[in-house]
């Protein structure tokens, strides 16, 4: 800001020149210039500008409170991410989670960073021929993460553990550790042997998504290009559906078909979880969940972790660039499953890059579009967040775990409570967990 300019006092001439600049307020860039001719005037307009100014710290100051209440609520508040791929990463030579990277979206140090206590390590297979060599080798795979998830979170026993329960979540939040949870996305390691269920269970995985980009032994997926193969809900799915019941693993009902969501909200005893999905009110994906599909799972009890992958949250725009670099990318390696871990990680940098520089994201302010539109359709007690990090998931002002505040931030600023936005980030799918390990132990 520019000091006052006073001419002689006979002139009666005051000219006061402000650049403003206050991101909390969006003025950045305006220009206010005051001119008055009489010392009465002067007055009058110096006691404006004051109260301008005044204002403008205000807003400022209301964005640095906004940051600090943020931080206050996920110091006191348990916050949980339903669901990441980050084990993709932990399969390759030479990574560790427990150091900071520049690439990707989830390791320890941006977790405490981010202010998130607790994610969900997604043991990810993709879909595969269904025949017993596949299944025998998919099988192995899942193992295999399994144990790289295991030893990843050994190794960094200083700054998390493997976590089972709510109570394990809330014990290493006070004594200052990460709670590493596990699920299975896609069932298709599961092939048609139920037993693989309680072995998944046993290796510390805590909810299973039925299926993934297609159909499977379990359900029928939302984006097989081939359509419905089961009917919804297969009877050996139902079967897993009872199995996990028994067991006490949540239901994960992301990717699966409208009509297998339907089947598992009949067949299920216990609430489900839809660990990374958003509304198709606001996002016409068959991913996401239509507001008939909330009120079931309101029925069940279940809770919708909102995806903040940009494809659920935004339909895109036509984006000829992005997607001429991914099919060069695609050519260029071939099969994925056929490459090396080396190739493979090479790939995922090469994606990366690509993602960064021509991806339009969609922003937090639409993430928490969704997040008002499963308040106001289905109420609080059914929403959390699932970002799908290092899966696609990420939207400007929150491309990784390092800047999860950013979504308190937003929340803050529509008037969410802190009560309300402790159930957001933890609380509603800590009670589904709860309820579910309760009907397990009947």
């Amino acid at each position: 800001m520019a000091a006052p300019v006073r001419q002689p006092a006979d002139q009666g001439l005051f000219v006061l020149l402000i650049n403003v600049k206050s991101n909390g307020c969006q003025t950045e860039g305006r220009q206010i210039c005051y001119l008055a001719t009489t010392k009465k005037e002067n007055m009058r307009i110096f006691a404006a500008v004051s109260l301008t100014l005044l204002l403008l710290s205000g807003c400022s100051s209301s964005e640095e409170q906004l940051i600090r209440r943020a931080e206050r609520i996920h110091k006191e508040y348990l916050t949980v991410d339903t669901h990441c791929i980050t084990p993709m990463s932990l399969m390759e030579s030479g990574f560790n989670i427990g150091e900071k990277h520049d690439k990707g979206c989830v390791d320890l140090p941006r977790m405490k960073e981010g202010g998130l206590d607790a994610e969900f390590f997604a043991v990810f297979t993709g879909q595969g021929p269904r025949n017993d060599s596949a299944y025998n080798k998919v099988y192995q795979e899942a193992l295999s993460i399994f144990d790289s998830i295991h030893k990843s979170v050994e190794k960094n026993s200083a700054l998390a553990e493997i976590a089972l329960s709510p109570d394990d979540a809330y014990r290493l939040k006070k004594n200052g550790k990460i709670a590493a949870f596990i699920g299975i996305e896609n069932g298709y390691p599961i092939a048609n042997d139920i037993t693989r269920v309680k072995k998944f269970y046993d290796l510390g995985a805590r909810y299973i998504t039925l299926c993934h980009s297609a159909n499977n032994d379990i359900c029928d997926s939302s984006t097989d290009p081939d359509g419905p193969e089961n009917d919804g809900l297969s009877e050996f799915g139902k079967e897993v559906v009872k199995e996990m019941n028994r067991l006490g693993m949540m239901i994960d009902v992301s990717h699966i078909s409208d009509k297998s969501f339907y089947d598992v909200i009949k067949a299920s005893k216990a609430p489900v979880i839809a660990s990374h999905s958003s509304c198709r009110a606001l996002c016409s994906s068959p991913r996401n969940l239509t507001d008939d599909m909330l009120l079931a799972l309101k029925s069940n009890g279940g809770v919708i972790q909102i995806c903040i992958l940009s494809y659920y949250i935004k339909t895109p725009e036509p984006n000829p660039e992005l997607d001429a670099k991914i099919r060069e990318l695609r050519d260029k390696y071939g099969d994925f499953k056929t490459l090396t871990d080396e190739q493979k990680k090479s790939y995922r940098n090469e994606r990366w890059e690509i993602q960064s520089k021509y991806r339009k994201l969609a922003t937090v302010s639409d993430v928490v579009d969704h997040i008002d539109h499963v308040v106001q359709v289905i109420g609080i007690d059914h929403v959390g967040i699932g970002t799908d990090f290092d899966g696609g998931g990420g939207v400007d002002g929150c491309r990784t775990v390092a800047e999860m505040k950013n979504i308190t931030i937003e929340l803050l600023r529509r008037g969410y409570s802190k009560t309300d936005i402790g159930k957001i980030w933890g609380g509603n799918t800590m009670r589904v967990f709860r309820e579910v390990e309760k009907i397990a132990g009947k």
